[in-house]
């Protein structure tokens, strides 16, 4: 071992370590609004007659460490693709995303999207634009979300980041390594009663629904809270007869949100719900009354003008 003689000794090229000193870092994790999804469903059913996929472009924020990616929002982008080239429309593209941008200043380029599961080498030509440092998410890695839109078929997401493989330079643009990123569906309380409603149309034919009344959805509300009741007491009792096993975890969740809920007097509860209740029965009332007051005005009005 001491003849150094017989050792090679190899030192990185500069531009790989300037590279690896100067990395950004990748994400972690991918948040997808459903707005941008059904941004996405909306393009693929407007899609031209014998196009198997479509692409566009996905908007949101980014973390300041760089590790969460939020798409919130998304648009078409017109291609044609063929199996010897593909063609993307880049002026509509950055027309687009400056409008979109003015609109919302907050929402930066992320990526872009697809509609099929398959990466092949025109995937990765479109990738490089969306990372170049000219008009893509440059020094940041673009993220690639695929969509599987098969209506035989569940929706299936998959989102990833690139890096660049192969040492010939004519070929660097069309070759990259996609790697899975993983990724949530996340939204607020506020979306929850309108996802909800959409959901409910699966179970149709026709797969529509129709918007129920704010009574029928707070009745909907209650019984539903109602079953989660009893779910949990089942459980409890389950427990405790010793039918099924106890899991730290959920006596603890089960506890710190018991010890929020106020305690008051049964009878004392219900009259302070029946008194709210009627409160708002008042609100729709009075909203009906002004609604129809509206129409016969602008009836009489009508009547006027014609007469």
């Amino acid at each position: 071992m001491s003849n150094y003689g017989s050792f090679l000794h190899l030192s990185k090229p500069a531009s790989m370590m300037t590279a690896q000193a100067s990395s950004t870092p990748t994400p972690l994790n991918i948040i997808i609004h459903p707005q941008s999804l059904f941004s996405i469903l909306d393009h693929t059913l407007r899609r031209n007659e014998g196009q198997e996929r479509v692409i566009g472009t996905l908007l949101g924020q980014r973390s300041e460490d760089g590790t969460e990616i939020e798409i919130r929002s998304a648009f078409a982008v017109p291609h044609i693709e063929s199996a010897a080239q593909v063609e993307i429309d880049m002026e509509y593209h950055k027309t687009m995303y400056n409008l979109y941008h003015k609109a919302n200043p907050k929402e930066i380029l992320v990526g872009w999207y697809a509609t099929s599961l398959e990466l092949n080498a025109f995937s990765a030509l479109i990738q490089n634009f969306y990372s170049s440092v000219s008009d893509g998410t440059y020094p940041y890695p673009a993220v690639h979300l695929t969509m599987q839109v098969d209506p035989s078929s569940d929706i299936s997401i998959k989102t990833y980041i690139s890096t660049n493989v192969g040492v010939l330079p004519d070929k660097i643009s069309e070759s990259c390594l996609f790697v899975p990123v993983p990724n949530e569906l996340r939204y607020a309380e506020s979306e929850r009663s309108g996802l909800e409603l959409v959901a409910s149309a699966k179970n149709n034919e026709s797969r529509e629904t129709s918007i129920i009344s704010d009574i029928a959805n707070l009745e909907k509300s209650i019984e539903e809270v109602i079953s989660m009741l009893d779910r949990v007491s089942a459980y409890v009792a389950s427990v405790q007869d010793g039918t099924s096993p106890g899991n730290a975890a959920i006596g603890k969740f089960l506890l710190s949100n018991l010890s929020l809920a106020p305690k008051i007097d049964p009878d004392e509860l219900e009259k302070l719900f029946n008194s709210h209740l009627q409160d708002i029965l008042l609100v729709v009332y009075l909203s009906n009354t002004i609604k129809t007051q509206m129409q016969l005005f602008n009836s009489l009005k009508r009547t006027a003008v014609i007469s």
